[in-house]
């Protein structure tokens, strides 16, 4: 019998025998299953793929991969907007078996496996009456958001998630496993705190948390004019920083609680989430309750843990988006934005995030990340229809984001699609990006780590 499409390439035989964990193949039950990620349109076929039970499985895949030549992807959560997360006719080492969660309640610290999600590690945590921001949706992979940067519920008062990374394990391309913080490989531990995948598979993060048990959060749905927009976001761009606001103006979902009437039609989707009591929780969402008509409100004090709601049937959405940086949105903005979206065909998204507050307070230079002085981020996305051709959709993301756009050519790494080099370039400005090339050429010199937003090593 010969051997299914690919794997020819490398011997899986020996993979196996190198692994305490699983080596799916096409073919085998499972693999259908694992070898899909959370973007849609997408049919793709890697030769084998990996799942690794521990380090030493991670650093088997990662050298059997290096001496065979082998393309490799590393797949967490898989939400990947470029489909880094799986490699046709390569090698996925998929992290979801290492899900592992140790808690030091009385040191507020908590050492979480990669293949762990937001959900998940926000869940486990719930009971202690602490957490730590992992973004805003539960089924995101906690070492992709975490490697970019991540942006969430909690940054504005607590900071990014790398801004509460305190170690990591790492296994480099050498396929040696590097305990990483501070005092240890302090440049790697620089490099992986925005940097993405780039030096290596994180295995496990050990995060700093903070007592949080009840917010004030929730959905608030307001139906969308630009008066209510430019309200909003005067509300947004002048909350306290205990409150992280993701405002989006989208067509209404078919969600419980909306009247039919306004499914379809374009509204203010207010994902709020406000730290501290519950008095200061209700001042600080107010504004935007007052902003405009108010559709649903789901915003009342509930556990943290509540925000990262149970998801339905997965969901594969094909997407195509961008992201950027902005100062502010104004009232001729807001006008500009709902003339956009009115126009519009179909799924259409304008995401606006304020930043600012803990996010600011670290210095540019001591992480990766580099954009600690931005205001606001803009994420503009088309979520395209059964059968639509993507050039309509793409066209009108390029379009809106140039409409947002204000001077600032700077993007976050989580947020980029497969936009080439000068954006992956954009995400590290000035001499960010020389440190991090040096740094690649240094761990990774022949840039094993490239499924990814790639930084190629310093020449």
């Amino acid at each position: 019998m010969s051997a299914p499409a690919g794997t020819e390439r490398f011997p899986v035989d020996t993979l196996r025998t190198r692994l305490s964990g699983r080596v799916l193949i096409p073919g085998d039950p499972e693999y259908d299953d694992a070898r899909l990620i959370a973007l849609g349109g997408l049919d793709p076929s890697p030769a084998a793929i990996a799942r690794p039970v521990h380090d030493d499985d991670v650093a088997a895949v990662v050298s059997f991969a290096r001496e065979h030549g082998v393309p490799l992807a590393v797949r967490g959560g898989g939400h990947s907007g470029a489909a880094h997360g799986t490699v046709n006719d390569g090698l996925v080492l998929d992290l979801r078996d290492m899900t592992a969660l140790d808690v030091d309640a009385d040191a507020r610290t908590v050492w979480a496996d990669a293949g762990l999600t937001a959900g998940d590690v926000t869940k486990a945590l719930s009971p202690y009456g602490l957490a730590v921001g992992f973004g805003d949706t539960a089924t995101v992979g906690i070492g992709g958001i975490t490697l970019g940067g991540g942006v969430g519920f909690l940054s504005r008062r607590y900071g990014l998630t790398i801004d509460n990374l305190l170690a990591a394990d790492v296994v480099t391309a050498d396929g040696q496993v590097r305990r990483v913080s501070a005092d240890h490989e302090p440049e790697l531990f620089w490099g992986i705190r925005g940097g993405g995948g780039n030096f290596g598979v994180v295995t496990r993060f050990q995060l700093r948390l903070e007592a949080i048990s009840q917010v004030v959060g929730g959905m608030l749905l307001l139906r969308a004019t630009s008066e209510a927009l430019a309200a909003v976001m005067v509300a947004a761009q002048n909350s306290p920083e205990e409150l992280s606001p993701i405002v989006n103006v989208m067509p209404c979902p078919p969600i419980p609680g909306v009247p039919a009437e306004h499914h379809g039609t374009l509204v203010i989707m207010c994902e709020l989430c406000a730290v501290g009591s519950t008095a200061d929780g209700e001042a600080a969402v107010a504004p935007f309750r007052a902003a405009g008509e108010v559709l649903l409100d789901g915003v009342a004090p509930r556990p943290y843990a509540e925000l990262f709601a149970e998801e339905g049937p997965a969901f594969r959405p094909v997407v195509r988006g961008t992201s950027l940086f902005l100062d502010a949105v104004d009232a001729d903005l807001a006008v500009a934005i709902m003339e956009r979206l009115e126009a519009a065909d179909g799924m259409r998204v304008v995401q606006l995030r304020p930043l600012g507050g803990a996010i600011a307070r670290v210095p540019a230079d001591a992480t990766a990340y580099a954009h600690r002085d931005r205001r606001l981020m803009g994420y503009v996305a088309a979520i395209l229809g059964p059968g639509e051709d993507a050039q309509g959709p793409s066209d009108w993301v390029a379009g809106t984001a140039d409409l947002l756009r204000q001077g600032d050519d700077g993007v976050y790494v989580n947020f980029l699609f497969d936009e080439g080099h000068e954006r992956v370039r954009a995400a590290y400005p000035g001499a960010t990006w020389d440190r991090l090339t040096a740094l690649k050429a240094r761990v990774d010199p022949t840039n094993l780590f490239r499924r990814n937003q790639n930084i190629p090593p310093a020449r």
